[in-house]
């Protein structure tokens, strides 16, 4: 089989940094939060009265500037992501994929054929192939194959429907089937 053209994009380094920045970004769950001087607890009645004591002037025991007093612009919880066109994620994806093929780590084959969800027969297929070290290996849509080589030690299973940048970029060798392939083709047209 003739490689597809998503497996011929040139280099763009800039395209995938971006993507991988959104992605992470999407990823932050934001719920980091700290209270102001409004609500942190206490703090109804002046302290001392305004004029007279020698002290500084003070409205408050819970100003920023106090101790157990509230916090100056603190965080509070927020959405970090934010919108990516689509033509430039699938660029991303595309980029990513090419690099495989650039490099010759790339083993398309026809189907993944297991007699059983082992971890067994995961590790001979990956060796039959002749890949090692960390792999992604993408899949259209089998479990037996994700329960097969899910545990066993730098493979990371992705199905081609769900496949990210970041997947790809932890791998040293791409595995896919000609099924995965259709599949990308499609998302990625």
């Amino acid at each position: 089989m003739e490689k597809s053209k998503i497996f011929n994009e040139g280099k763009n380094t800039v395209v995938v940094h971006e993507v991988v920045r959104w992605l992470q970004a999407s990823a932050r769950s934001g719920t980091h939060s700290a209270k102001t001087r409004t609500e942190v607890s206490g703090g109804g009645k002046k302290p001392w009265k305004q004029k007279g004591t020698g002290r500084a002037r003070a409205g408050s025991n819970r100003s920023p500037l106090w101790r157990k007093g509230g916090v100056i612009f603190p965080p509070k919880p927020r959405d970090y992501g934010y919108a990516l066109p689509k033509k430039i994620r699938s660029l991303a994806l595309r980029v990513a994929l090419s690099e495989f093929n650039r490099g010759e780590k790339l083993k398309i084959v026809d189907d993944y054929k297991l007699t059983a969800a082992k971890t067994k027969e995961g590790v001979k297929l990956l060796k039959d192939l002749g890949v090692g070290g960390k792999v992604t290996v993408i899949h259209a849509d089998q479990d037996d194959l994700a329960k097969a080589v899910r545990n066993i030690a730098g493979v990371t299973v992705a199905r081609a429907i769900d496949v990210t940048v970041i997947d790809l970029l932890k791998s040293k060798w791409l595995v896919i089937d000609k099924k995965s392939v259709k599949v990308l083709e499609e998302r990625l047209s």
